[in-house]
């Protein structure tokens, strides 16, 4: 075959299968048989394998395979992932849908309702119709590159589709398709949730206890798993979907004005799109499709908590704008969690990072949202006095947005006489040191509460007091000192998780964070299921943890009250670590975001001798100590600088984005709460409570035409 045959050959192939890939994973309606499709991906790659110049990336060959990663860059979204506002009550649902008519009285708006997919926010990037990037959400703003995972799923198309022959969308999306490669986007960024297929879920847990394996607690956290997996052989084995329903960045071609055409517009550029979508013309038809996809939703392939709200039309939703976090335009209700009753068989003890013991219900196993529930956390001792909780009941468990199961009731009706109370150890169950009961914000740090790993949270925010071990050496903290340390929002070891840690602990090699970075490949080699290519990327994610920014550092140590976002207002600040450790108290005073209460956990824990062994021991182990985040006050330069601005409300003419950029360009800082250290507040349309502090606290509250001249002043 001569190679002008071939590359003929080729691409009749190519578009062969795509047609084919289309019909079974996006609209699930195959036309041939597995034997036939297999007949014609072995002659694509016996051609490829002639012509090796015929293999190119959006070849359906490439979907599978690839050598390992050693581990995930971060790239930058073209426009910020937000999130969307959520709420349990349709009353607030109600009061959304008035805010927008408030805010565009003249407008008549349409809504439309999608199914809330419970997956993995994912942005794709394709260039000039080829699939370029795919990122995760991350921060919202950086994500991680799992592009070679996410080229193992089917659904995901690797080249955008050119033409409409065949398509089945409706005809209101098709006047979006200009000339010139029959309108395809120079540059388009598309938004949606990687999932994975209930049943392909039910037979992989099957198989990984089977193995001898632990099975995964539900389907997002399966799907969660598989994208960061550093083998793509092993992710193209999951059975992972995905389904696409908005967009980040668009250029190069007329964009559709309404939600409904966009999905349409989707569907012909070859994406799979949400299987169900109501459009409504007033509140009550919100309410009664909110109602009609509950109905629904048991029959989809997927987990859905909730139903999407958006404004149908995208122009509206450009003057709508959105919130720092969250867009005007859109919002979520979620289901009631699911319920179910159990019985409580045995109450056992968790001790956190911080030494914070947690009561944990050990149940007969149930049934709930999906997965099999048999631990569920009791929070703490009141909150079980209140509920009278005790061994032997029969309680109702849910899960607190279906992540985190706990339990929220006793059927007392069904008590026997037999069931017993517990009564709070003594001595840490981990170590047998004493215990002491204290105020539960001595356990809290900014950010939701984090799981210790087993499933179970800790350090609830709910909780009145909480028993806490005294020992700082106990196993139990260090193990959670330690996973901490090497999580992803902290230093970001890979590998450092619950299994490996325990073991460390346990072999006596690890006692904080510093022996880390004394570990050798012999004495991992000595752990179990350890073998020689596992512990040198383990080596080597320590290794690369020593030049993470100081903000990571800081969060890592697990100091009271320092995550993610205290610990970038503190290296913003502070040069180096040395800078932070010797700053009196007037000084972290002064830092944006820090008080009272964070400055005397600083004070304390700095001023332990213990820790400043610690801090000197990561010294000598070569750890970066210095700010990548520092501004120097006082060489900043521009109309702004030192100035703090906080945004509230919707400006006539700027987005949000665009008044922080300018802001941050002329020296300035933009932050997300008033306080007296604001300097500005710059207000909009409907601008709420931060409006109220602000002239509360006398701050200067200046509008977007005073703002512009402002900016222009040099």
């Amino acid at each position: 075959m001569t190679h002008a045959a071939a590359h003929k050959r080729h691409a009749k192939l190519a578009e062969e299968i795509r047609s084919h890939d289309r019909a079974y994973y996006v609209e699930a309606r195959p036309v041939i048989s597995d034997q036939e499709y297999d007949r014609l991906y072995r002659a694509l790659l016996d051609l490829e394998t002639a012509f090796p110049d015929l293999r190119t990336e959006d070849s359906p060959t490439q979907r599978v395979g690839g050598a390992p990663l050693s581990g995930f860059q971060q790239v930058q979204h073209l426009r910020p992932m937000m999130s969307l506002d959520n709420t349990y009550s349709q009353e607030e649902v109600r009061q959304f849908i008035a805010r927008a008519q408030k805010l565009l009285p003249d407008e008549k708006l349409a809504w439309t309702v999608e199914p809330k997919i419970d997956g993995v926010a994912v942005n794709l990037r394709y260039e000039n119709g080829l699939l370029s990037i795919g990122a995760t959400r991350g921060d919202g703003t950086l994500g991680d590159d799992i592009t070679t995972n996410l080229r193992t799923i089917r659904s995901i198309p690797l080249r955008l589709r050119t033409s409409r022959k065949g398509s089945q969308s409706s005809t209101s999306a098709t006047e979006f398709f200009s000339t010139g490669e029959e309108g395809l986007p120079s540059v388009l960024e598309v938004r949606g949730e990687v999932y994975l297929k209930l049943a392909g879920f039910k037979k992989l847990n099957e198989e990984r206890v089977a193995k001898g394996e632990e099975p995964f607690a539900n389907p997002r956290n399966a799907a969660a798993g598989s994208l960061k997996q550093l083998d793509p052989g092993l992710v193209s084995k999951r059975p992972l979907d995905m389904i696409i329903y908005n967009a980040g960045h668009i250029e190069g071609t007329a964009v559709p004005e309404t939600q409904r055409a966009f999905i349409d517009w989707l569907k012909a550029l070859g994406f799979k799109t949400p299987d169900q979508m109501w459009l409504c013309q007033n509140e009550a038809e919100v309410l009664a499709a909110i109602d009609d996809l509950d109905r629904l939703r048991s029959k989809f392939d997927y987990d859905t908590d909730g139903a999407v709200i958006k404004l149908n039309s995208i122009p509206l939703r450009e003057k709508l704008g959105a919130t720092s976090k969250a867009p005007r335009w859109a919002f979520a209700y979620k289901y009631a969690a699911e319920q179910g009753e159990t019985r409580l068989k045995a109450i056992t003890i968790q001790v956190g990072r911080t030494g914070a013991l947690t009561p944990v219900a050990e149940l007969e196993p149930v049934q709930l949202a999906g997965t099999v529930v048999k631990r569920a956390t009791l929070h703490n001792e009141d909150d079980m006095r209140r509920k009278d909780i005790r061994v032997g009941d029969t309680v109702i468990i849910e899960k607190a947005g279906e992540v985190i199961p706990a339990v929220i009731q006793v059927v007392t009706a069904k008590r026997t006489g037999s069931e017993k109370e517990f009564h709070f150890p003594k001595v840490c169950p981990e170590c047998g040191s004493k215990v002491s009961r204290g105020k539960a914000d001595d356990t809290v740090v900014d950010g939701p509460p984090a799981s210790d790993g087993k499933g179970v949270a800790s350090d609830s925010p709910g909780a009145n007091v909480v028993w806490r071990c005294t020992n700082p050496d106990c196993p139990a903290q260090v193990r959670g000192r330690l996973e901490h340390w090497c999580a992803r929002g902290a230093m970001d070891i890979e590998g450092g998780g619950e299994a490996l840690v325990a073991q460390l602990v346990q072999h006596g090699l690890v006692r904080d964070v510093a022996d880390l970075y004394k570990l050798t490949q012999d004495e991992l080699l000595q752990l179990e299921r350890m073998g020689e290519k596992s512990a040198q990327n383990f080596l080597a994610g320590i290794e690369e943890s020593k030049a993470r920014d100081l903000w990571r550092l800081l969060h890592g140590l697990g100091i009271l009250h320092v995550g993610a976002g205290v610990a970038k207002s503190l290296a913003r600040y502070f040069k180096s670590l040395d800078d932070l450790m010797h700053a009196p108290v007037d000084e972290l005073n002064a830092v944006e975001d820090i008080g009272d209460v964070i400055t005397q956990s600083l004070t304390h824990w700095f001023g332990d001798a213990r820790n400043q062994q610690l801090v000197e021991r990561l010294r000598k182990a070569g750890l970066n100590f210095e700010s990548s985040l520092f501004v120097d006050s006082k060489e900043t330069t521009g109309t702004f600088s030192g100035k703090t601005f906080v945004l509230t409300g919707t400006l006539p003419t700027m987005t949000r984005e665009e008044a922080t950029a300018k802001i941050e360009s002329l020296g300035g800082k933009v932050s997300g709460s008033v306080s007296k250290k604001t300097d500005y507040v710059l207000a909009g349309a409907e601008a709420g409570s931060k409006l109220e502090k602000a002239q509360k606290l006398g701050v200067t509250v200046i509008e977007e035409n005073a703002f512009r001249k402002m900016c222009e002043t040099t």
